[in-house]
């Protein structure tokens, strides 16, 4: 596969995932019905496991790694906050209160995330 190809399909879940994610919390805060069906629980895992192959991919393509790479060791990290966070917000939050604003963090992240992407750097991606 070529590198525009496979960064397509990364860019395109990553907006999917996002989006998802966004009405997930919507349903929440409504706390509509919709957010305890069988396919809402399924499909955030099967988009992720797309994100994520094609993440790694990326990443042998471009011969970077973490923990090497600055900017790439700062997504990572995000991405572990970011999954945390969403775990609280979807899962793990004793109360609704908790799970709204572990949410609403986890939407934070996930713009550093995108903006460290996009700039290469940790530190602009805070700005």
């Amino acid at each position: 596969m070529t590198y525009s190809l496979i960064k397509m399909i990364h860019v395109s879940s990553v907006i999917t995932s996002f989006l998802f994610f966004f009405v997930r919390g919507i349903w929440l805060i409504k706390d509509s019905p919709i957010l305890h069906q069988r396919w809402v629980r399924i499909l955030p895992h099967i988009v992720d496991t797309v994100l994520l192959t094609s993440a790694i991919t990326l990443a042998f393509k471009i011969q970077q790694s973490p923990f090497v790479d600055a900017w790439l060791t700062a997504k990572v990290i995000g991405i572990l906050v970011y999954i945390s966070l969403g775990m609280v917000a979807m899962r793990f939050g004793k109360t609704r209160q908790t799970r709204i604003k572990a949410w609403i963090a986890a939407e934070c992240v996930f713009i550093y995330i995108v903006l460290v992407a996009l700039t290469k750097s940790p530190v602009l991606g805070l700005l």
